[in-house]
């Protein structure tokens, strides 16, 4: 699970950050998913690498304008990407449906593939023998939701090495073994498949918030998370304006990572009033959260973020 945040600016584009879009790579299945896609959202696919034809659905939190605007210009320019044919399944608020029919009318545009949009109720969005996501509305200023991707608990790793040693021979018997199954060999011998497989791998849980004050909601979607994506639009010293746009500051942000219990925050959506000065005051924006949350770091646009197992050791790179 690769992160890839293509917009992380709130609002409006600064001079370094574009508005919402976050891609997520499924790397082993070869699979893309957006969450938010805000204007100038394609351009930004262009200057990463990311693959529309890889695209295979479509999140979309809220239907303002900076999460929203740059959907059907995404859409339509895939039709014209070499290999893109496949379907993509959108799923938003209500009224998505019906934006993307009259723009796509009025403009007299047809997408060269299928495309569904399915419109959110609080649950399971969708689900298949790897990955469940799941939504739960959150608190903005017009229906939003945010999402939880939750990776199944996948097989041990099957040990080929030992296999071989037996003297199996790679083939069909792999297969049966890989699932632990017990398979009786051309020579007799009975194999137990679950003495080649080690202990089952825990899935990993990532948790995109959308637009949203500071609420409970927050926190019964994330509990547990290995990754938190969320809002950070404003500092505490301007918390009368976040709770005037039902926005969040870094501090609340970090307390919703606190109370959920996640192994990492990062923040997004940040108001361009700090982005200026060559970010002078995001350093600041970022100590707030992390006086509550050390482990916090602060998106910026094109920054890739490797989701570890939590019994992974490898290290992650700092934006």
């Amino acid at each position: 699970m690769k992160i890839t945040f293509l917009g992380t600016s709130s609002g409006t584009p600064s001079r370094t950050r574009n508005v919402s879009a976050i891609g997520l790579q499924l790397v082993q299945q070869g699979k893309l998913w957006l969450f938010d896609c805000g204007e100038g959202t394609q351009h930004q696919v262009l200057r990463s690498n990311l693959r529309l034809s890889q695209l295979e659905r479509i999140f979309i939190t809220h239907l303002h304008g900076d999460h929203l605007y740059g959907l059907p210009g995404l859409l339509a320019s895939r039709s014209l990407s070499a290999g893109a044919s496949t379907p993509v399944t959108i799923y938003g608020p209500n009224g998505l449906n019906e934006f993307l029919r009259v723009v796509f009318e009025r403009s007299q545009t047809r997408p060269g593939y299928p495309v569904r949009v399915e419109t959110l109720r609080p649950g399971v969005v969708c689900e298949d023998d790897q990955f469940e996501v799941v939504c739960a509305p959150m608190a903005h200023r017009i229906e939003s939701y945010g999402f939880a991707v939750i990776e199944k608990i996948q097989p041990g790793h099957f040990d080929i090495a030992q296999a071989t040693a037996l003297g199996i021979t790679p083939g069909p018997v792999f297969g049966q073994l890989k699932r632990g199954e017990t398979v009786r060999l051309a020579d007799g011998r009975t194999i137990d498949g679950t003495t080649l497989v080690g202990p089952p791998i825990a899935g990993r849980k990532v948790v995109y918030a959308g637009d949203t004050g500071e609420t409970p909601r927050a926190v019964e979607l994330a509990q547990g998370a290995d990754l938190l994506i969320h809002e950070a639009t404003y500092m505490s010293e301007d918390a009368e304006l976040a709770a005037r746009g039902a926005h969040s500051t870094a501090a609340g942000a970090a307390r919703v990572a606190q109370q959920a219990g996640v192994e990492t925050l990062i923040l997004t959506h940040i108001s361009p009033r700090y982005d200026m000065d060559a970010g002078a005051r995001l350093p600041e924006l970022l100590a707030e959260a992390q006086s509550i949350f050390p482990k916090t770091y602060l998106a910026r646009d094109f920054w890739t973020f490797d989701v570890p197992r939590r019994s992974s050791s490898s290290e992650e790179a700092s934006p």
